[in-house]
């Protein structure tokens, strides 16, 4: 993976995650990394800081938590897209858990372990080769992540558009299982999953602490 993927993947990362005042004393740094990046995920990434440079605060905050984490098809959790609220999630989240120690990658507190943001920092700054293929496995939820949000009419979409820039293309193989999973939507099996909530922390462009 190239320094410029990884910059655009980091920047992603760090924008995609709750919008509070360590994002804002970050914004500089991250618009610096964005100004040199290619059109292909400058050009997204610059679209959404120039929305969160003209919007309240609080207004960003609010849209983050409608969309993120009360819209079921704006998910940005990658093993809910194919698991839903099942056993299977459990242990896909493990698996992501897993593969972040086994890297030497700290687990902190911050989100579970298949947050968008989480995958796209260890991609960026843990360890590229598993990252690659992390988000290459979970692509098709990126995907319709993408058009989920592009539907709403989010300004995150332009995140999401960066992030679909640093994938592989993709495939009418990748095309038709999206159709299969948007139309199925997420399996339905309410369960705990509390012996898997795995937190990490993310310090992508610096150091969020």
């Amino acid at each position: 993976m190239s320094d410029v993927t990884a910059a655009a993947r980091l920047s992603a990362s760090w924008l995609l995650t709750y919008p509070d005042d360590v994002l804002l004393g970050r914004l500089d740094e991250i618009s610096t990394v964005v100004d040199a990046l290619p059109d292909s995920t400058g050009g997204p990434l610059r679209a959404f800081l120039d929305h969160l440079s003209g919007t309240p605060l609080t207004d960003v905050q609010v849209h983050y938590v409608t969309v993120f984490d009360m819209k079921r098809k704006a998910c940005p959790y990658l093993t809910y897209w194919t698991a839903g609220d099942t056993r299977n999630r459990g242990a896909a989240i493990l698996r992501f858990k897993q593969a972040y120690l086994e890297c030497g990658f700290e687990l902190g507190s911050e989100e579970l372990p298949d947050h968008l943001a989480v995958v796209l920092e260890f991609a960026a700054v843990g360890d590229a080769l598993t990252g690659e293929a992390l988000l290459a496995e979970h692509q098709e939820a990126i995907h319709l992540l993408r058009d989920a949000l592009a539907k709403m009419e989010s300004a995150y979409v332009h995140v999401l558009d960066a992030v679909v820039a640093t994938l592989p293309r993709i495939t009418p193989a990748i095309r038709e299982r999206m159709a299969q999973v948007a139309a199925a939507g997420p399996p339905v099996e309410s369960v705990g999953l509390e012996p898997f909530g795995v937190s990490v922390t993310i310090d992508p462009i610096g150091a969020r602490r």
